[in-house]
């Protein structure tokens, strides 16, 4: 059976970190779910078990594993071919499921010794802290790593850690972006939103009445619904933003084929026994 709709997509902004996109001839329940698979589902590497072998920094032992956690790595190359942990056959980690990371810092003299990503070494080179990607010329050294602690002389921190594969929904730090959102009535003739003061807000970026100086909302709709969605999905660098787009509509795909697989089981079934 043919689909009632069909979706339309127009990509209108594509950079590193932000991709923009408009998707008419749908509804706001499939918007809505899109969104919230591309914040929860889309699945990427970060830091879930560390060993610390040696911490004399101001920081306690959870706050350390807490901040190695939220680093966004390098997932694009490497996220497909890796296991769920949960799914692997080895005993604790193997290449196949996780990425080991090592950290070892002393400060040895009187100035403060600042540990940042630099110092996180990754046993594959596809695996990454975001910020050692891509060494910027116009800044100086070090200027755009992640800081994770400070020591001072005599302090030191060795850690051992390992990434696994995971997904928003079961933590934050697996979140492949930094924000998404969408826009569907930037005139806002549906009146979704009531404005005591129309006036008093800025117009969208969308609207159609930009050159109407004292028009500041469209005329009433009671009858439209909305059918045009204008998207803008930052990520965090772990992945590119249209792999973001591209695997999220992947998983939303599998999510309705396996609903209505189930539903045709359990039409079967009941058709049985009757």
């Amino acid at each position: 059976m043919p689909y009632a709709n069909q979706p339309t997509i127009k990509v209108s902004e594509l950079s590193d970190e932000q991709v923009k996109f408009v998707i008419e001839n749908t509804n706001l329940s499939v918007a809505n779910s899109l969104r919230r698979v591309l914040i929860s589902e889309v699945p990427t590497l970060a830091i879930d078990w560390v060993q610390i072998e040696a911490n004399s920094a101001v920081l306690h032992d959870e706050f350390i594993a807490h901040r190695l956690g939220m680093i966004p790595l390098t997932s694009d190359d490497l996220v497909g071919r890796l296991q769920y942990t949960r799914d692997c056959h080895c005993d604790e980690f193997c290449p196949e499921c996780s990425v080991e990371f090592t950290l070892d810092v002393k400060c040895t003299d009187e100035n403060t010794r600042l540990v940042t990503t630099r110092d996180l070494i990754s046993a594959n080179a596809k695996c990454i802290p975001v910020t050692s990607r891509q060494e910027r010329q116009d800044f100086s050294e070090g200027q755009d790593d992640i800081l994770i602690v400070k020591l001072r002389k005599g302090q030191e921190l060795k850690i051992r850690a390992f990434a696994r594969k995971g997904f928003g929904k079961e933590h934050a730090k697996w979140n492949p972006t930094a924000g998404v959102c969408f826009e569907y009535d930037p005139d806002n003739a549906l009146r979704h939103t009531i404005y005591p003061s129309p006036e008093e807000w800025h117009k969208s970026f969308y609207s159609n009445l930009h050159h109407e100086k004292e028009v500041f909302q469209a005329p009433y709709d009671f009858v439209s619904e909305p059918n045009k969605f204008y998207f803008s999905v930052e990520s965090t660098g772990a992945l590119r933003p249209e792999n973001i787009v591209l695997t999220g509509l992947s998983v939303l795909k599998r999510k309705l084929n396996d609903l209505q697989t189930q539903l045709a089981h359990e039409t079967a079934e009941d058709q049985l026994r009757v």
